[in-house]
């Protein structure tokens, strides 16, 4: 299939640039694989699509403070999106305005913080050494502001509104420079009563980074390739996936990092290992899913690689249907937007 079979129209006013009040009172299209459906609901419908002994996976990553505002030596403004943690201080980053970054240049921020450029690529990323005399990660918090989305287009370069709500109540393991998306949508109050239902919640760690909002640059699928990415997957979390299989029991990812998270780990010995390793595994048209029996995701860009997960996952005609009805009654898109259930 070429990436043009995944396009759609989308006005821009359906595009979320905020947060509802409440996590859980976002909407919910509920699509229904085997008999090619899908409905409207709500969010807080979703107890109604799960059954006691499924088991409900999260990606308990949690975003840190990504963005720095500074100044180069000359008194240009730049800004430094952290994208990959390499050693002793140096990173990976995107800049802006990039073509003012020479190696060797030196860019100061607030905090006893300050950065060196030590090499750039053709791609247009930059390699970065940090010096300060305090805890990195300690002034990060202090000066970061959240990283979100180039799409959100509102000022968030001086009050960080979003450093609580672009983070889901879950958020546990340090590392993602994006949200796991689709968990915003939950808060105490779902989690605890899913529990009382019966349904397992377990926990993986995927570090949203890059890849996954890399742009699709081949026309044919079968060339597409998404950057890898680390995970971890606990003992407990692998014994509870590989019981519910035994049993004959759902596994529902909430997410694509989540979904690709349990394929590729599936993907390797036909059962869930414990561990830390390496995602390469891109889902693309033709992809037979072995892990996972459901999927609650967000609504995502035109010809996108996690467009193009969540619609191998439901079906190419259903989900691109599902995604025109969505632009037709007016479900908000993308982060902070609404959700889609499928099963």
């Amino acid at each position: 299939m070429h990436i043009s079979e995944f396009d759609f129209e989308l006005p821009n006013e359906l595009i979320a640039q905020s947060p509802l009040a409440e996590r859980a009172a976002s909407r919910m299209l509920a699509v229904n694989r085997d008999q090619s459906m899908f409905a409207d609901h709500n969010f807080s419908d979703l107890p109604s699509f799960l059954r006691s002994g499924d088991v409900l996976v999260l990606n308990n990553t949690k975003v840190f403070p990504a963005r720095l505002f500074g100044e180069s030596e000359t008194g240009a403004n730049i800004e430094i999106f952290l994208v990959l943690e390499q050693s002793n201080g140096e990173w990976e980053v995107l800049a802006r305005p990039a073509r003012r970054l020479k190696v060797g240049k030196r860019i100061d921020f607030s905090g006893d913080l300050s950065c060196r450029v030590i090499a750039k690529n053709d791609d247009g990323r930059v390699f970065v050494r940090f010096e300060t005399d305090r805890e990195f990660y300690e002034v990060l918090n202090e000066i970061g502001k959240t990283p979100l989305p180039p799409y959100i287009k509102r000022d968030t370069t001086s009050i960080d509104r979003d450093r609580e709500r672009y983070q889901t109540v879950f958020a546990k393991e340090r590392g993602a420079i994006a949200a796991p998306t689709a968990g915003l949508h939950f808060n105490a109050g779902m989690l605890e009563h899913l529990q009382e239902i019966g349904v397992t919640i377990a926990e993986i760690t995927l570090h949203v980074g890059y890849g996954t909002f890399e742009p699709v640059r081949a026309i044919d699928l079968a060339e597409h390739r998404v950057s890898p990415e680390r995970y971890k997957i606990s003992t407990e979390t692998a014994e509870e996936l590989n019981q519910a299989r035994v049993d004959g029991r759902r596994i529902i990812a909430v997410g694509t990092t989540t979904t690709r998270t349990l394929e590729d780990s599936i993907s390797h010995h036909d059962t869930f290992l414990p561990g830390e390793r390496a995602a390469e595994l891109t889902i693309t048209p033709g992809y037979k899913f072995k892990a996972i029996n459901g999927l609650l995701t967000n609504f995502h860009l035109p010809q996108s690689s996690l467009l193009v997960l969540t619609s191998t996952f439901g079906g190419h005609d259903l989900i691109m249907k599902a995604y025109r009805h969505a632009v037709a009654t007016k479900f908000r898109f993308y982060s902070y937007g609404d959700c889609m259930l499928i099963v």
